[in-house]
């Protein structure tokens, strides 16, 4: 029997210096998709997916994502004593009950393995998934939920993956592909972010992870790579031929929401989706263009 998937990190140390000055005093993480934080989101699709424990990865000035998960008796009783009962809906919503939410830090910005490191000792001999809140899916089933399924039929190691420009590999974490069934790619490599020239296809690693516990010993190394960073993916490149490892093609549109003009497409796109709001949007949307 697979262990099941229970636990989830969420790395949220960055500075999001992309957004300053946005992100002076909120975390970026904390920025609104529509109308809920970009952490919400990831977290939903966490919890869809059967994850029991959230593990963010913070750092100072973070305060405000432990404050939103958290329960405001204040502000739940000035909703309901008003009636606002959909906004009291919506505030309680975002609680994440005691024992199920956990935090630990980042003390230096090492790169995105080093902030799965520091998890370690929370994830502890468990497979476990990795979400980066940048990278929002918007899709029928959640992303996660696509990946647990993968995930119960091959076990392992499986990352989310689409295509991307060849002249775009040298931004991520790049497959090497032993078959593909046009679902499941089946892996042999992994190379973080190569020249077009030498990528060996072009499939891209987003941030949704699923892992072994294993990683953490390659990790433990603290070996940097590209960017002078601890990379991630060059520990789970070491668990390839030890492991089941497999991209998957998921169901859904990626949006990168670390980008600025993806951030506002995201928004766009999601808020489309609401069928309060959607077709509002369209028309506001009518009149700009």
């Amino acid at each position: 029997m697979r262990k099941a998937v229970r636990k989830a990190v969420f790395p949220v140390a960055g500075l999001g210096t992309r957004f300053l000055p946005a992100t002076k005093a909120i975390p970026k993480e904390m920025l609104p998709l529509v109308d809920k934080p970009l952490i919400q989101h990831a977290v939903e699709e966490a919890r869809a997916a059967g994850i029991e424990d959230i593990i963010f990865v913070t750092s100072q000035g973070k305060s405000a994502i432990e404050d939103h998960f958290d329960i405001n008796g204040d502000l739940n009783k000035v909703l309901e004593t008003r009636g606002k009962l959909d906004a009291l809906n919506a505030v309680r919503s975002t609680e994440i009950g005691s024992g199920k939410l956990f935090y630990t830090r980042q003390q230096q910005p090492l790169g995105l393995g080093h902030a799965v490191w520091c998890a370690r000792k929370l994830v502890g001999d468990e497979p476990f998934a990795v979400l980066l809140p940048d990278d929002v899916v918007l899709a029928g089933v959640p992303c996660l939920k696509q990946m647990v399924e993968a995930y119960a039929d091959v076990g392992g190691n499986i990352v989310a993956v689409v295509d991307v420009p060849r002249e775009h590999t040298n931004r991520y974490g790049i497959l090497d592909v032993a078959s593909d069934d046009g679902r499941l790619a089946a892996v042999k490599g992994l190379v973080e972010k190569p020249k077009p020239e030498v990528a060996p296809s072009t499939l891209s690693i987003i941030g949704r992870y699923i892992l072994q516990p294993e990683v953490f010993g390659h990790l433990d190394r603290q070996e940097k790579g590209a960017g002078n960073e601890i990379q991630l993916t060059d520990s789970m490149a070491r668990l390839i031929g030890e492991q089941p490892f497999h991209g998957l093609r998921f169901t859904g549109t990626r949006y990168d929401c670390g980008d600025r003009v993806g951030f506002l497409e995201a928004n766009i796109a999601f808020a489309l989706e609401r069928p309060d709001i959607g077709p509002l949007v369209r028309e506001a949307l009518a009149k700009l263009l």
